[in-house]
């Protein structure tokens, strides 16, 4: 049995950096209606991306540079399909992750940001695409590392994104009021769950886009440099 007292230091560190993350993602945009009233939709926006990317990018170089730090609990690398199955579900992850992109000018602020209600595409399969992607990114990394800091890693990013798919339909709650109850009616957190009971539709067309199609040029690209990535954030000492 591991004893928590013997973890690596790296364990804590990432802890304490997924906390600081999700208090400084999650707490920025429960604070949002509250920060565009005071310095308007666009600015706040570029102080929630001066925050949220860089700490972002801080997590992603550290989990690089750490994820085969403490106990290797299993090793499956070696097993035939297992990488395979890695890279599917990483692609998979990312089709899920997607719709964060999904207004690209009001992430850079080019656009007024708003906060839409979706009901189409992906969000018809969950209301919760990020929470979802996270999820199966996780697993998929956590299967073929292996790690305890590995482990550790997913389960601190999948409990923050379950306490953001409480904090979205919240503030989704706050900003449409009975609009949104009646599109949370419509959907379902699980993936397929409200088209299995009928109360959803799948409407493969709303995927024919071109965001679509630069989506999984995008996974193309992050499969080939993978290996330059993977050594670069290694010259990142941290």
């Amino acid at each position: 049995m591991v004893m928590i007292d013997n973890w690596p230091s790296s364990h804590w560190v990432m802890v304490g950096l997924l906390i600081g993350f999700a208090i400084a993602h999650s707490g920025l945009a429960s604070l949002r209606p509250w920060g565009e009233q005071k310095i308007g939709a666009r600015l706040y926006r570029v102080g929630f991306a001066l925050v949220s990317i860089p700490f972002a990018v801080v997590l992603i170089i550290y989990f690089f540079n750490h994820r085969y730090d403490g106990i290797q609990l299993w090793q499956v690398q070696g097993v035939p399909g297992v990488r395979s199955l890695v890279w599917t579900l990483s692609a998979i992850s990312f089709l899920f992750l997607y719709p964060a992109t999904f207004n690209l000018l009001e992430i850079a602020a080019i656009a007024k940001p708003e906060v839409h209600l979706y009901e189409t595409g992906i969000i018809r399969i969950t209301r919760h695409p990020q929470m979802v992607g996270q999820v199966i990114w996780c697993i998929a990394h956590t299967l073929w590392l292996g790690t305890s800091f590995t482990l550790i890693t997913s389960l601190g990013l999948i409990l923050h994104h379950l306490f953001a798919v409480w904090n979205g339909d919240r503030r989704l709650y706050n900003r449409y009021g009975k609009a949104f109850l009646e599109a949370k009616e419509r959907t379902s957190v699980m993936p397929f769950v409200a088209i299995i009971q009928g109360r959803q539709t799948l409407e493969l067309q709303e995927f024919l886009r071109p965001s679509y199609f630069g989506v999984l040029l995008f996974i193309g690209l992050l499969w080939w440099a993978h290996p330059w990535l993977m050594q670069a954030t290694l010259k990142v000492p941290i």
